[in-house]
């Protein structure tokens, strides 16, 4: 008898049906069976289903001899299940991967409920990944298992029957099967819900909702939304036949009446000429069933509903009509203030360009992020070095909590940023400065970059348009005409950024400032900022941190992070840090030994917390290596990425450690040590020395002294690798680094 019987019913989705199963079949976690029902679909659905039944013994096809619908169909699975659990799944949507481990493991901990529920993501055309907005009911503090009643909140989610698995003597014992007709998971999930004497839930993704731009019920014009009546009516007749279930009326009452107007206010669902009816159907069902204590709570929506029990549909339409008219009218206004707006600021920047210059230095980072990367560690040492230059920082006005209080702080696109770009001496900055800027005589920029370049930059892109996109070629090499100074951290960079961006400026080939970190901070600085991220005390903490895909619309997840996780041990906490080109994270649910800092504002504090990093081709690897330890490297997609964007030399062939091509290779590397062994210590020296040859913790320094100053014959002089003493590892003291050395000789 399997662990999980997934029941999969199929019309009309023959181009999604192979991501659907393939998705149940790859799973971790095998001990399954997946009962695929051919609703008497007429495209190829029913071969595809024949072709896998013939290939894995796990996939039972069922084929119906007439379209019955989505209820039917499931009960025609459910006769089939042998399972512990059923699990549902729609045809044109996917399992995540490692869902049913995290089921399993979930019902374990929670001694077999009869129901769990667990969390999904909206996946739209575009590659969009959106949460489920009420994931927060899905918290799995309090009692492991408990009733609807105690945690009535549940019923905020989709009532939908796939976000949940049941178990089948549950089904059984209560007689549930499911009804024809559209809404058909509302008289299943209410009941199931309500009648369950243990629910838990699982706060996890475990399902990729697809969001059809065609061909979902749900969008389709037909008298079959009035469907929806019958199905309510026998969800109520099962609140009949359990008195004990009252309490729960009003709540499912409330939902029933929130039912009715979405679908009432969704024009795509009702046919023309119907919604009079529907709305008078919806009164009489409204007035049938209404339940003291069941009224809406905000005034909204009890008006909504006061409206719904009046039969007053033309009122309610009237409302909407009007909402929408304020709405629109606003538009053009708001068009038109925009606009006055920006002749203004253009009026107002040309004014402050004929006053004289100012002691200022103007700084930013990624263009309107906060204080970070290059320009900030420049910025303090000028705080300190030369006080006489008040600095600014630019920034939008969501980042300028992260400006120390001695910096000014002036948000991006206002009066006062146009006048400190007008004004300002210095300008500072890793990106490029507004496109609009006017260079003035006298003026200095420095472009500090950030990062050494392994993908190919600048006009190397021109022949890669994956890439490019949309790249103003000539306005980049116009930018690149106002610098006046140009960082590098290596020779390296140098020749790329001389070849790629060749314009007159002079190049400091000084290191990075940004690292100088790295060699300040102290063990108690390390132990400090692992205790603020929640890293226990002699945990293993490894960063991992991949790169942007320019061939790739969606965000590149090739770890199953859990899994690794898993395998790699309770000794080892992974914090995963996502690319910023996309708003979501890596890991689509929590784990306690996953920690997710894409958000946290200094990723250099986040390699002095971590004690190794794992990257694919980002160039957070040429920084980490300064801190000489331990790194890996992960090339699943080598191919793919060198033909999109192309790299500079060979990763795989001059590697900063050992290379893993894929997960399982990955984790046989930590758990064998190779990790940390001296071959990696090997690699990693070499590295150190092509790419780390001046960042020993005074390129600050140097630039202020050079830029700020005028002094080039006072810079530091840089430290050999072998003298410098970078803040040590809290997991890899120093007798394995001595080790580690001992095993170069």
């Amino acid at each position: 008898m399997p662990r999980f019987s997934v029941i999969v019913p199929v019309y009309k989705v023959q181009a999604y049906l192979h991501d659907c199963l393939g998705s149940v079949l790859s799973q971790s976690y095998d001990d399954l069976e997946l009962i695929a029902v051919d609703d008497c679909s007429p495209d190829a659905c029913g071969a595809i289903i024949d072709e896998l039944a013939a290939r894995d013994r796990r996939v039972t096809a069922v084929h119906l001899d007439t379209n019955t619908g989505l209820g039917p169909a499931r009960n025609a699975g459910l006769a089939h299940a042998t399972g512990d659990y059923v699990v549902f799944l729609d045809g044109d949507d996917t399992l995540t991967p490692g869902a049913l481990q995290a089921i399993a493991d979930r019902l374990k901990e929670t001694g077999d409920p009869d129901v769990l529920v667990y969390d999904y993501a909206r996946t739209f055309w575009s590659g969009e990944r959106v949460r489920n907005k009420s994931a927060a009911q899905l918290a799995e503090a309090g009692p492991a298992t408990f009733r609807l009643a105690d945690r009535p909140g549940l019923l905020k989610l989709l009532s939908v029957v796939w976000n949940k698995a049941y178990r089948r003597e549950f089904i059984e014992e209560q007689g549930f099967s499911f009804t024809s007709g559209f809404y058909e998971d509302a008289p299943w999930t209410y009941p199931a819900l309500m009648a369950a004497d243990s629910l838990t839930t699982l706060d996890r993704v475990c399902v990729h909702y697809r969001q059809r731009r065609q061909g979902s019920i749900l969008s389709t014009t037909s008298h079959r939304h009035f469907d929806l009546f019958d199905q309510y009516d026998r969800v109520f007749a099962f609140l009949d036949t359990r008195p004990e279930l009252a309490p729960l009326r009003p709540l499912i009452f409330r939902k029933m009446a929130d039912h009715f107007l979405t679908v009432f206010t969704t024009r795509v669902r009702l046919p023309r000429g119907s919604r009079a009816e529907f709305f008078r159907r919806a009164r009489a069902q409204y007035r049938r069933h209404r339940t003291p204590g069941g009224g809406p709570r905000t005034l909204r929506v009890r008006v909504r509903h006061g409206l719904v029990r009046l039969g007053a549909h033309r009122t309610y339409l009237g409302l909407g009509a009007l909402s929408a008219l304020r709405a629109r009218a606003g538009r053009p206004l708001r068009a038109l203030g925009r606009a006055l707006r920006s002749g203004v600021l253009h009026l107002h920047y040309r004014i402050q360009l004929r006053l004289p210059l100012r002691d200022e230095a103007v700084f930013s980072a990624y263009g309107d992020r906060g204080y970070s990367c290059n320009p900030a560690a420049v910025e303090a040492q000028v705080r300190e070095l030369v006080p006489r230059v008040r600095t600014t920082w630019v920034a939008a006005p969501a980042h300028l909590h992260t400006v120390p209080p001695a910096t000014r702080k002036v948000a991006s696109g206002t009066f006062a940023y146009w006048t400190a770009l007008a004004r300002a001496k210095y300008l500072v900055s890793n990106v490029e400065f507004d496109r609009r800027l006017v260079k003035r005589e006298g003026q200095v920029l420095l472009q500090t970059h950030h990062g050494t370049p392994l993908k190919t930059m600048g006009l190397d892109l021109m022949g890669r348009p994956a890439a490019a996109r949309a790249t103003d070629f000539a306005g980049l090499v116009a930018g690149s005409d106002q610098w006046d100074y140009s960082l590098s951290a290596n020779l390296h960079s140098t020749l790329t950024w001389e070849r790629t961006y060749p314009s007159g400026y002079t190049t400091l080939e000084y290191g990075y400032p940004r690292n100088d970190v790295f060699h300040r901070a102290s063990a108690a600085d390390v132990a400090r900022l692992r205790e603020g991220l929640g890293i226990p005390v002699g945990a293993t903490a490894v960063l991992y941190a991949p790169t942007h895909r320019d061939y790739r619309r969606d965000q590149h997840r090739p770890l199953d992070l859990e899994r690794v996780a898993r395998r790699l041990g309770p000794q080892v906490v992974l914090l995963t840090r996502a690319h910023p080109a996309y708003g979501a994270p890596l890991a689509e649910e929590a784990h306690p030994r996953i920690i997710d800092v894409s958000a946290h504002p200094s990723v250099e504090q986040l390699c002095l917390a971590a004690d190794a990093l794992v990257t694919d081709y980002s160039s957070l690897m040429f920084d980490y290596a300064n801190l000489d330890r331990p790194i890996v490297i992960h090339t699943d997609d080598w191919e793919a990425y060198e033909a999109a964007r192309g790299t500079y030399f060979d990763l795989r062939a001059f590697p900063p450690g050992a290379v893993a091509r894929t997960e399982d290779e990955l984790i046989d590397i930590f758990s064998t040590g190779h990790w940390r062994g001296s071959r990696s210590a090997q690699l990693r020296a070499a590295f150190r020395a092509r790419f780390c040859p001046y960042d020993d913790g005074h390129a600050a320094e140097r630039v202020v002294r050079r830029v700020f100053l005028g002094q080039p014959g006072a810079l530091p002089p840089v430290i050999p690798l072998e003298d410098r003493r970078p803040a040590p590892s809290a997991a890899l003291p120093a007798s394995a680094v001595q080790r580690e050395l001992a095993g170069l000789v």
